[in-house]
């Protein structure tokens, strides 16, 4: 099996759509299905067993449910990338997908294709927000959280350069620095560089807190 094959633990209660999903993405090369469970419980065993790339994580689960299972698995492997599956998209559940860790989100019905590029999107450290959920979360932050900025009064942001905020946006639609040194006509060694500003300036550790930290402000 070659070293660049990603190793995916599938998380799914529904046994039809689990097998479906099995049987399509183990048609891919470089994708390996490692092992399954179909239940939160079930998952956080199987990720202390395997050395895994990416989860696939459904967010109705039985038992304690796919949020708290994936908070439970981020806390004790942050690098981990989980990608939620689900059918729903309220604004809530977005939300607290961002807030427990999540790297990405796909809808259920999503094709295939898609869904194999948001797996190694996430698996190569990007993030992967449906489009839909993108305009969602940005909506829904700014509602929640606009008006407690105002009240709370917290100290002024650190300012962002011009190519910060432009690569922020980017990475709030869910870009790789490969896409965004494309779009943005320089290298990716310049916009890491530029990451690493961003994280800095925003008191973050990682991408996907500094997309929250901006939508929260009204950005991007």
């Amino acid at each position: 099996m070659s070293s660049n094959t990603i190793k995916i633990l599938l998380v799914e209660d529904d046994e039809l759509f689990r097998l479906g999903l099995r049987v399509r993405l183990q048609q891919e090369a470089g994708l390996e299905i490692i092992a399954e469970a179909e239940d939160g419980e079930t998952a956080i065993e199987l990720v202390n067993q395997y050395a895994l790339d990416v989860v696939i994580l459904d967010v109705g689960l039985p038992g304690i449910g796919g949020i708290e299972a994936c908070q439970q698995i981020k806390q004790k492997y942050p690098n981990l990338p989980v990608l939620i599956l689900t059918s729903h998209s309220q604004k809530s559940l977005i939300t607290q997908l961002i807030e427990v860790g999540a790297q990405g989100y796909c809808l259920k019905g999503v094709a295939a294709e898609k869904l194999v590029l948001a797996l190694c999107s996430v698996a190569a450290g990007a993030s992967w927000w449906d489009e839909t959920a993108t305009k969602e979360i940005r909506s829904a932050l700014v509602d929640n959280h606009h008006q407690i900025e105002l009240e709370n009064s917290p100290k002024p942001a650190n300012k962002l350069t011009q190519r910060e905020q432009e690569i922020l946006s980017l990475l709030a639609a869910g870009k790789t620095n490969q896409e965004i040194a494309l779009a943005l006509y320089i290298t990716p060694g310049t916009v890491r560089v530029h990451v690493h500003a961003i994280l800095q300036k925003l008191e973050v550790s990682d991408r996907s807190q500094a997309v929250v930290v901006a939508l929260q402000k009204n950005w991007v």
